[in-house]
């Protein structure tokens, strides 16, 4: 069978797996099932690379690694997040035209975003490894898409303090910022270790308020 089935790409084709379900949950109405898997989605890319690094790989399947997170992190964070703020516009407001239009709309420019701002990481990428070798990255250009797994549950969890026509239009202009930032041109440093420990408790926090509140 073509491609790579060991256990360090095991967990980025389990993040695709969650995004699945979660654009289904999404479509059937079921939106805080939808914004745990984007949560798992995010959990999984987050520690697929520290995994990957246990296996000594040949420079094909570093190569296919690269290729094979970009890929399915467009499904994962590009097309996800617009999916769960689309129907939830439309929960929200079902009767407003016009935001659902924006929703959409916003959601577009927001999958294009993700995928422009993918090929250009892995096209430079490939231009910072073959100059520094494989040495970790330092930072990023742009924010990486991999952030809305957390910008977005955080903000789901305004529906306690906002809802209707307000709730939507938040949700709205936090897709639209966010897609903008991945292809605004500043550096951002990339965590590595230690220093993501804040990052992975801010997220299970996040993702047991939504399960059991």
């Amino acid at each position: 069978m073509l491609g790579f089935y060991n256990y360090t790409v095991i967990l980025t084709y389990l993040s695709v797996v969650s995004a699945m379900l979660g654009i289904s949950f999404s479509v059937n109405g079921n939106f805080k099932g939808a914004i745990i898997c984007l949560l798992l989605s995010g959990l999984c890319d987050m520690t697929d690379g520290a995994v990957a690094s246990t296996k000594k790989r040949t420079d094909m399947e570093r190569a296919f690694g690269v290729q094979i997170d970009s890929l399915c992190d467009c499904i994962s964070f590009g097309v996800l997040p617009p999916f769960i703020v689309y129907y939830y516009v439309q929960y929200l407001v079902p009767d407003n035209n016009v935001l659902r239009y924006i929703a959409l709309g916003v959601g577009i420019a927001f999958t294009l975003a993700a995928i422009i701002r993918l090929a250009f990481f892995n096209v430079s990428e490939e231009e910072r490894q073959r100059v520094e070798g494989t040495k970790k990255r330092e930072s990023y250009r742009g924010l990486p898409v991999t952030n809305i797994s957390l910008i977005l549950p955080i903000v789901y969890l305004a529906k306690y303090f906002a809802e209707g026509t307000l709730f939507a239009v938040i949700l709205i202009a936090v897709l639209f910022i966010t897609g903008f930032l991945f292809l605004l041109d500043f550096k951002m440093k990339k965590l590595h270790g230690k220093k993501l420990i804040p990052v992975a408790v801010i997220g299970f926090a996040v993702f047991f308020v939504i399960l059991f509140v």
